[in-house]
């Protein structure tokens, strides 16, 4: 790294420790403004920037930075999901109300047009998504604006979360009806994960390596062949906000491309689908069968004003 790209991991660890030393992460004056100077220095692209090199002091850093972003992310969202259920009307009217509305609506119109391209015109009948939260936008925006039949099921561990959720939706005619909330750990979740198109893991379900790379192998093991996994991700500084999620975490599954925005959308977007199982003949019994790993190879990026793509061509080998 040269000096700049120095100075500006020591400012986004200078912030850290200011950050960490708040008596409370629920929306202040003062924690309002610390994340708002986080993400602004976090932001801007800087290819540069590799979070995975750096030493292991800035890496603690980063670790415990996210798990603080996380309870602080969960916290915003209680207090304005609290806020819109007070309304008298219908909540969902007043969604704007949320600072990070438009970035939401930005994601899920990127996300819909990955899906869009990648399963050839079929809509969803199904969608799942992992760590709704008491504000679940990403379900909100999807069934408002871009899959406006498809019936969504938000999973999330935190029992008051989906209270929240679930009231928040309830004024709307149509999406009440099509928006379902579970309070469950999704690893104790199985054979209902077969009956969904699309599943959406959230960017803070499982805070580090470790607990991601846990909660994919399970989707792996119970999704339906040819099922979709969309996952976020962080690219660069953003790094420090949200987890990674590399091609080879995605053991099972075809990685079809990864987007990182380069505008104000924080979170890298992954798309995956689930390899097919594939008979082996007789080898180990009539019965037996193979997934198709994941094939890290032959990749390239590509740049555009607003975001950089990673496209995953055909690279899969025939396993005999």
């Amino acid at each position: 790294m040269g000096y700049q790209d120095e100075q500006l991991v020591q400012t986004i660890c200078d912030l850290y420790e200011k950050i960490s030393k708040l008596e409370s992460l629920k929306p202040s004056e003062d924690v309002n403004i610390l994340f708002k100077q986080l993400v602004s220095t976090c932001i801007p692209p800087n290819p540069n920037i590799d979070v995975t090199k750096m030493c292991d002091k800035v890496q603690e850093i980063r670790l415990n930075l996210i798990k603080i972003c996380g309870i602080a992310e969960g916290h915003l969202e209680h207090h304005f999901s609290s806020i819109l259920t007070s309304f008298q009307d219908n909540p969902l009217h007043h969604l704007n109300i949320f600072p990070y509305y438009n970035n939401y609506l930005k994601l899920g119109k990127l996300e819909f047009d990955l899906l869009t391209q990648n399963l050839n015109g079929f809509v969803p009948k199904s969608v799942a998504f992992i760590g709704s939260g008491p504000l679940p936008l990403t379900s909100i925006v999807l069934a408002s604006f871009h899959l406006k039949d498809t019936i969504f099921h938000n999973f999330d561990i935190d029992p008051s979360a989906n209270s929240l959720a679930s009231l928040l939706v309830s004024s709307d005619p149509d999406i009440s009806q099509r928006m379902f909330f579970h309070t469950v750990d999704i690893m104790d979740v199985t054979e209902s994960l077969k009956s969904f198109d699309v599943v959406f893991l959230a960017a803070l379900v499982g805070m580090n390596k470790e607990e991601k790379v846990k909660v994919i192998e399970h989707l792996q093991k119970h999704m339906a062949p040819g099922a979709v996994l969309m996952l976020r991700s962080a690219h660069g500084p953003r790094a420090f906000l949200y987890p990674i999620v590399e091609p080879c975490d995605l053991q099972g599954f075809e990685v079809l491309s990864i987007y990182h925005p380069t505008d104000d959308v924080i979170n890298s977007v992954v798309i995956s689908k689930k390899h097919p199982v594939i008979s082996t003949g007789n080898v180990g019994g009539p019965n037996s069968c193979l997934l198709k790993p994941c094939n890290c190879s032959k990749i390239h990026a590509i740049m555009n004003k607003n975001m950089m793509i990673e496209e995953f061509g055909a690279r899969e080998e025939q396993l005999s």
